[in-house]
């Protein structure tokens, strides 16, 4: 029987090769979002078959006869399935089968960032943790952090953000970023971290004097400094940022409470200055009561009174006041009296009265700074005698041919950044710094966890030519607080971003 010839070259064109394709997506993300570049990619396996790619799909664009095709700012019309086969160069009739489908999905909907603050109101060198994360979470996002509203803000791409130290209030907004090149989500809404107790040269004072306000209260917010120009900032509950007072009269606000009043306030100068931060709680319920407590912190061993208000009258008897939310006293009063204040006194407080409850206020407790300058002598004085009894020793090891008396300081992990001419370095209190003693080629290796020693008093650090980069003498450091030095070091030393401290001497000298 003879073969049809037309019929013989429709079989040829039909074989089929055991090769099997497989389409990939380069991320492999299985949702991209409307700007963001992929590739799909046809993988032919075995062989140095050299092939043309045919691909096959559901997608509003065609996609190119080539083994990959890289879509550079996807959209919706990109979503859909994919598949390929692929056809021999040197005979195109040898073809393999299709491969599997795999889905592109385009979200038209971009990703927003969240930023989370725990806590959102803290004492004056505590830690603060940020967190950041994606509304729709899907694989590869980098998280980038920057200073709101502050000056010298800058990024880092971190999942998470430790603020060790934190001794001013700062608003810090974060966003998120992928790919290559890589595509950036808009920023988070702001939060912000309010520290009870700003060293500035700017205040801002309220009156009355507290916290709580009833509706239609005259409330008036003061900026008080050696500035010619301010304006009162306003962080609402709902996350909005208000730059500028209805009613500025000099440097004072003049606010008639309404509920949208409930928010953080901070004044600003006009070369940038900010002052400390102050809560405003309007009450909304016009019969139910509020707490009159302090807006400023309240300074360790003085006195406070804690009282419940109507609208109408202060109210004398029959109250009850919670501290974080547990019952101070099953014992109703008229208020509550601290005689010396301690930290342990620092949180939440509400009053109840008639079955009624006040929003609840913090109360912030700040340290006695009188005792700063005694620790500051004394402080000087161990520091220089602890330097000269090293000195000493150092001499006495020399002379006896002793090998070192440095010691090399490796520190885990630590933030280094640039700021104006300085370099600030933070030691975390939760890191373990490694001293090694050299000296008679005997390693002794000493663990220090910052929350384990006293005082710290002296710092000397030195560069591995043993020269002297910083002669500090700091203020005690209590146990468990971060700690920053200042060192005023050579530019070339100064190379990274994120490094570790080698072949650096550093001293610390501890009063325990």
């Amino acid at each position: 029987m003879e073969i049809d010839p037309f019929f013989h070259s429709f079989v040829q064109f039909l074989n089929t090769v055991s090769n099997r394709p497989v389409v990939t997506l380069y991320p492999n993300w299985s949702e991209i979002y409307r700007g963001e570049t992929i590739t799909v990619r046809c993988e032919i396996h075995g062989g140095d078959t050299e092939w043309d790619y045919e691909w096959e799909t559901n997608s509003m664009i065609k996609a190119p006869n080539q083994n990959e095709y890289r879509i550079r700012s996807a959209s919706s019309s990109n979503s859909g399935n994919y598949r390929c086969k692929g056809r021999m160069k040197s005979s195109q009739h040898e073809t393999t089968e299709w491969s599997d489908s795999v889905t592109l999905t385009v979200s038209d909907n971009e990703p927003r960032p969240v930023l989370t603050v725990s806590p959102s109101w803290l004492s004056p060198g505590a830690s603060v943790t940020l967190n950041c994360e994606v509304e729709h979470p899907s694989a590869g996002w980098s998280f980038y952090w920057y200073k709101a509203l502050l000056p010298d803000g800058s990024g880092t791409a971190q999942d998470s953000y430790i603020i060790h130290g934190q001794t001013h209030t700062a608003g810090y907004v974060c966003r998120a970023g992928r790919g290559d090149p890589e595509y950036h989500t808009d920023h988070s809404q702001p939060k912000f971290v309010w520290s009870a107790d700003v060293h500035s040269s700017a205040s801002l004072t309220v009156s009355p004097d507290r916290v709580q306000h009833f509706t239609s209260d005259s409330v008036s917010l003061t900026c008080e400094g050696n500035f010619t120009e301010w304006r009162v900032r306003k962080f609402s509950e709902d996350g909005r940022l208000y730059s500028d007072c209805r009613r500025m009269t000099g440097s004072t606000c003049d606010i008639n409470t309404s509920k949208s009043d409930t928010a953080v306030y901070w004044c600003e100068s006009g070369s940038g200055e900010f002052s400390n931060a102050v809560n405003i709680t309007v009450q909304n319920d016009g019969n139910g009561p509020i707490l009159v407590s302090p807006v400023h912190p309240v300074t360790e061993g003085a006195s406070v009174s804690l009282s419940c208000s109507l609208r109408t009258q202060k109210i004398l008897s029959n109250v009850f006041f919670y501290h974080n939310d547990k019952l101070i006293e099953n014992d109703p009063r008229g208020e509550l009296k601290i005689s010396a204040v301690s930290k342990s006194d620092e949180g939440f407080y509400k009053c109840q009265y008639s079955g009624r409850e006040s929003a609840q206020s913090w109360m912030s407790v700040k340290a006695d700074s009188s005792s700063s300058p005694v620790w500051l002598i004394v402080g000087l004085v161990c520091g220089v005698s602890l330097v000269i009894i090293l000195l000493l020793l150092l001499y006495r090891c020399r002379q006896s041919k002793c090998k070192s008396l440095f010691f090399s300081c490796c520190i885990t992990e630590f933030i280094y950044y640039t700021h104006f001419n300085y370099s600030h370095i933070y030691m975390f209190s939760d890191r373990t710094i490694y001293i090694t003693n050299m000296c008679n080629n005997i390693c002794l290796f000493h663990r220090f966890l910052l929350h384990q020693v006293g005082k710290i008093l002296f710092i000397i650090i030195l560069n591995k030519h043993q020269l002297l980069l910083s002669l500090l003498c700091l203020f005690p450091v209590s146990g468990g607080s971060s700690l920053r030095v200042t060192v005023r070091a050579p530019p070339q030393i100064m190379e990274s971003t994120r490094m570790k401290l080698m072949n650096t001497t550093l001293f610390i000298l501890v009063s325990t």
